[in-house]
């Protein structure tokens, strides 16, 4: 199982996007951050709104530098099925990745063996491939498009500035940061 600090390995999906069905390659996105959002399963009640929600604030994401996937355990045909029957999915521009036997869910962990679903998890990868967030919990809880584009935000601004400085708790571009040994002294 993945976990923070791994480099991603070799993943080829095949993908629902532009209006295409095609392979997608995790490694041709080298040198971009990628957020990986995991989903149970198209055609759902919560699902279609965190997508949605994510569709909105593509481009903001993008001009970040940042890629945009979601997955679940549906093939790449149902995707096409759910982006041309839902107003909400209609809307989304990012790769719609298609992972039926689990094997990638399994990998990062967020597969429900029972269930033949994966749970609902985000994951932050830097453009070195390595995992730098994970945020994973229950299908019946939807995810905050915009705390997932904060811990983007804070991610890049850490990994920009080559880990010289952190960010605090709630941290948003202009806050102060903290300093790894300086902000620490007298106050332990």
């Amino acid at each position: 199982m993945l976990k923070i600090g791994d480099t991603l390995p070799e993943i080829i999906m095949d993908a629902f996007h532009e209006e295409k069905l095609l392979k997608i390659k995790l490694s041709d996105y080298k040198g971009k951050w990628l957020v990986v959002l995991f989903y149970p399963a198209d055609f759902t009640f919560v699902c279609p709104t965190e997508l949605e929600e994510a569709a909105n604030k593509y481009e903001e994401f993008k001009k970040l530098g940042a890629e945009v996937f979601s997955v679940s355990s549906d093939t790449a045909f149902v995707h096409k099925a759910w982006h041309d029957n839902s107003k909400a999915i209609a809307k989304v521009k990012y790769p719609m990745l298609a992972d039926p036997g689990g094997k990638y869910c399994r990998m990062f962990g967020t597969f429900m063996e029972d269930e033949g679903l994966s749970l609902r998890a985000t994951f932050i990868i830097n453009p070195d491939q390595k995992i730098v967030a994970i945020d994973m919990h229950d299908n019946s809880i939807g995810r905050n498009t915009e705390e997932i584009f904060r811990k983007l935000q804070a991610a890049k601004f850490v990994y920009d500035n080559h880990g010289a400085v952190v960010c605090p708790a709630s941290w948003r571009p202009g806050d102060k940061t903290l300093t790894p040994g300086v902000d620490l002294v007298g106050k332990i």
